[in-house]
């Protein structure tokens, strides 16, 4: 959707609506807005949301920061994983919903074949410089605690594209609202349904 695009009619969200069989599972990097953008498309969708690091921490009795810092970034990832397929479903019915994942959850290859196979992947997309300015709000990024947050996320940035690109759609988040990006996502999955 173009910026002077009309927004969707509850009408054509409903139709779309209809159309989904399974979770949306929004990937990309830190930043980006999945959270933020996955609840706001939940809303028009009237789906539940579901974060996966709010997850993640419920089920480590601990924040995120702390689970890096205590047993590292495997154990972690270890967990992700794990929570990431319980909240998909892995059976042959799964429920319809909007789920964010972090950053990094998309590269782990058992987590992306499984999203692939059981739910409808959106790659969420940002420039360098957009990240930047938007993990700057928050300081409970653990990998961004040893060096230069920009060169950090450039890289991270760089090595994630191959996997975030496996994706079948792929949608910019700019500094529009978080309404233009979720309306976005939307036509692009209408395209592809």
């Amino acid at each position: 959707m173009e910026l002077g695009a009309a927004p969707l009619s509850s009408s054509e969200i409903a139709r779309i609506a209809r159309r989904i069989d399974r979770p949306l599972v929004l990937v990309g990097m830190m930043g980006v807005g999945k959270t933020t953008i996955g609840r706001k498309l939940a809303s028009m969708l009237h789906l539940p949301f579901v974060d996966a690091d709010e997850e993640i921490e419920r089920a480590a009795h601990m924040p995120i920061p702390e689970i890096f810092a205590t047993y590292g970034e495997s154990y972690f990832r270890d967990g992700e994983r794990r929570v990431i397929a319980r909240l998909v479903g892995t059976g042959r019915y799964v429920d319809r919903k909007v789920l964010s994942t972090g950053g990094g959850a998309f590269v782990d290859a058992a987590t992306r074949a499984l999203v692939l196979d059981k739910a409808i992947a959106v790659w969420l997309d940002s420039d360098v410089e957009t990240l930047v300015e938007r993990v700057a709000r928050k300081a409970n990024r653990p990998l961004l605690k040893n060096g230069d947050p920009r060169a950090i996320i450039s890289r991270l940035k760089d090595e994630r594209e191959q996997f975030y690109s496996q994706a079948p759609i792929h949608v910019i988040s700019t500094t529009h609202p978080h309404q233009v990006t979720a309306s976005r996502i939307l036509r692009a999955i209408d395209q592809w349904l």
